[in-house]
């Protein structure tokens, strides 16, 4: 656990958890996106002024990026531990489990960071943007490849095509991510995976 000395106008600098201070931000980040999350709004939150905000992360883009790797290590890691299922369904129900568990989990906020994030549309945020697109672009390309690797081991019918079955679990999670953050129950997210797990091809 790292600590820091926050900057404190007078007296002996007071020391604060880094990794808690982190954590704070980033559910800022998460329920207001990055445009939405004002510095007041973080150094509040994380119990901060913002001269030890900057001391100890940078700018706000830098805080950011590090609150979204602070996210996909804990909050997405089963995207990567659902891609070692034995089978491109398990791949599917792991994922989409997964999204479920974390969507309508009630200590989160509701919907999804990368969405929240990625769909900000100011010049402020077009570079933060863009890093949210990439990051999922990465996590795509290791679907597409785990999902080519199963057509190869016939584990889907020869008229499936990898690429669209990719883009078909990235638009779920999406639009998972979307109504969770409109107020969807875990009921009616459960329902829209039970649906879309009818629709996986296989033999």
């Amino acid at each position: 656990m790292e600590i820091e000395a926050a900057t404190v106008s007078k007296g002996r600098p007071r020391e604060f958890c880094v990794d808690a201070a982190l954590a704070a931000a980033l559910r800022v980040f998460w329920s207001k996106g990055y445009e939405g999350a004002s510095m007041a709004d973080l150094t509040e939150a994380m119990g901060i002024t913002k001269p030890s905000l900057y001391a100890a992360f940078g700018n706000k883009e830098a805080l950011f990026n590090k609150a979204l790797d602070l996210y996909e290590r804990e909050k997405t890691d089963y995207m990567r531990a659902a891609l070692d299922a034995p089978t491109a369904r398990g791949v599917a129900e792991r994922l989409m489990y997964g999204a479920l568990d974390m969507y309508s989990c009630p200590e989160n906020p509701n919907g999804c960071l990368g969405v929240i994030s990625s769909v900000a549309c100011g010049a402020e945020a077009e570079c933060i943007r863009e890093a949210v697109v990439a990051r999922s672009a990465t996590a795509k390309q290791a679907m597409l490849e785990r999902f080519t690797r199963a057509k190869d081991e016939g584990d889907f019918p020869d008229d499936v095509d990898p690429a669209g079955l990719a883009a078909f679990l990235t638009a779920m999670n999406q639009g998972m991510a979307v109504q969770a953050g409109a107020g969807a129950t875990r009921a009616e997210l459960e329902r829209l995976v039970e649906t879309g797990l009818k629709l996986w091809p296989g033999r």
